[in-house]
């Protein structure tokens, strides 16, 4: 009995023992910026026009709805319901749990089956001797044999290599749930910026279709003037030159427009024809308030950083199960069951078929392919280490690069919403002098036009911060839905 206590012990200890047989899977520990970007920092907690940027623990949950259009929920509400790159993602992954789940039932329980079979065949038996002179006859014999039995296979993880292996395929079950969680906020931020930039782009082109109305305007008073001998012909081509240089610009608006709305129709699994509209532009607002995460939960919040670590536990063990692979293996099978030449024997004590056997293999000579395994298990997690590294560094960067053009295009948005309103006072100050006689309404159109021009400049420097907050808010990451 101390006999058998002994061996069990030594049994559980070489178990145990496997689990360290490989590197701990831990990431690296990144050093954390004291601030993001380069430079020194803003001048309080919200730049020039906004936003307020925040110190936060923790991602903003649906941060398109803080643009101030409700269509951009409902665009990606239908993005996330109806993608059908984001619904593969979603249904490989499934199937990479199924396979987890066998993989993990087949390796660390017994494995238990039934088999049954009825045989009749005839056969040669023993050689019939008979007296001289006559030679010997082969016999032959007919007969029914049954036999059913149950047979039970166990593999003993002795030095955890099986272990290792289904850890592994777990954390690699991880990175790809994490994976399609990255996915899944691309295609949200995808959708934003598309319905953004489309919005913008509609409103460029509403701008210069009314500043092309004002020169053609010009161009029918330049013809009526040199009718009446009041002006030269240059002053007609001039006009219908400048007229024509703003109407070529707008086609090609257009068909820009129309491949926006067709991307994002792709994108909400619709088909090209039924592509959305444009928000309109003036409805849009920067967020009064971006939630800017500590580097400590920048890490947790973004998916390809748990990605990456996953992907590094996974090497890790990987190269345990490798390690493990040098070391002996127990395998145990049983078998129980009935059989006999006919039911009866089959049925009654004589008919009992049992066996057991154990099988211990050590392996050794493999011509150098299991310690090879060995150290490429470990050239691959250092490997692993490194993309660990250089996804946070890339996750740092992103965050930093975001937050400088959303500091830095602050002070343009105010500088460009300044001469807006300049220029609309001036063109509202002419279209009052022209009322009254004082200048000729060629002169008020004109001021219109220089108005309209500002407002062009104006509205980029703005769309463009939208755009910013956008990629500032998909870089800061997101919370785990549920069911991920």
């Amino acid at each position: 009995m101390n006999g058998w206590r002994i061996t069990g012990a030594a049994v559980l200890g070489l178990g145990l023992a496997g689990c360290a047989l490989g590197p701990s899977g831990q990431a690296p520990v990144m050093p954390e910026p004291a601030r993001y970007a380069a430079g020194p920092p803003p001048d309080g907690g919200a730049s020039a026009a906004g936003p307020e940027l925040v110190r936060a623990h923790a991602p903003a949950a649906a941060w398109w709805a803080r643009f101030g259009a409700p269509e951009l929920d409902a665009l990606v509400t239908e993005a996330w319901a109806a993608n059908p790159d984001l619904a593969a993602a979603r249904q490989r992954l499934e199937a990479a749990r199924e396979v987890l789940w066998a993989q993990t039932g087949a390796t660390t329980l017994p494995s238990i089956d039934l088999g049954a079979q009825a045989a009749r065949q005839r056969a040669l038996g023993l050689p019939l001797t008979l007296p001289p002179p006559l030679p010997e006859l082969p016999r032959t014999s007919i007969y029914d044999t049954f036999v059913g039995q149950a047979q039970v296979r166990y593999a003993f993880d002795l030095f955890g290599s099986i272990r290792a292996r289904n850890r592994a395929l777990a954390d690699r079950v991880e990175q790809q749930s994490a994976q399609w969680r990255a996915a899944r906020e691309a295609l949200a931020a995808n959708v934003v910026s598309g319905a953004l930039t489309l919005s913008a782009l509609q409103a460029r082109l509403d701008i210069l279709a009314s500043v092309a109305a004002g020169l053609r305007r010009d161009e029918a008073e330049a013809a009526r003037r040199q009718a009446l001998g009041a002006a030269p012909r240059a002053a007609v081509l001039d006009a219908r030159r400048q007229a024509e240089a703003v109407a070529a610009q707008i086609p090609g608006l257009q068909a820009q427009a129309l491949s926006i709305r067709h991307a994002l129709a792709v994108l909400l699994g619709r088909t090209p024809d039924q592509a959305p509209e444009a928000i309109a532009f003036e409805r849009l607002t920067l967020p009064a308030q971006i939630p800017v995460l500590v580097p400590a939960a920048l890490l947790a919040a973004r998916p390809d950083v748990q990605a990456a670590a996953a992907a590094l536990r996974a090497a890790a063990h990987d190269a345990g199960a490798a390690s493990a692979d040098r070391l002996p293996s127990l395998t145990l099978t049983a078998a129980m069951g009935r059989g006999g030449y006919d039911w009866s024997s089959a049925l009654s004590p004589a008919g009992a078929l049992w066996s057991l056997a154990g099988g211990l293999t050590a392996p050794l000579f493999h011509g150098g392919a299991l310690q090879a395994r060995h150290r490429a298990s470990l050239q691959a997690h250092a490997a692993a280490q490194d993309d660990y590294r250089s996804t946070v560094l890339a996750a740092f960067r992103e965050v930093a690069d975001a937050l400088a053009s959303l500091e830095q295009g602050g002070s343009a948005q105010a500088a460009g919403e300044a001469a807006a309103r300049a220029a609309r006072a001036a063109a509202a100050d002419a279209a009052r002098r022209a009322a009254l006689g004082a200048v000729p309404p060629a002169a008020a159109r004109a001021a219109g036009r220089q108005a309209d021009l500002t407002a062009l400049d104006a509205l980029d420097v703005r769309a463009q911060r939208l755009l910013d907050a956008v990629r500032l808010f998909h870089a800061l990451g997101a919370p785990a839905p549920d069911g991920a």
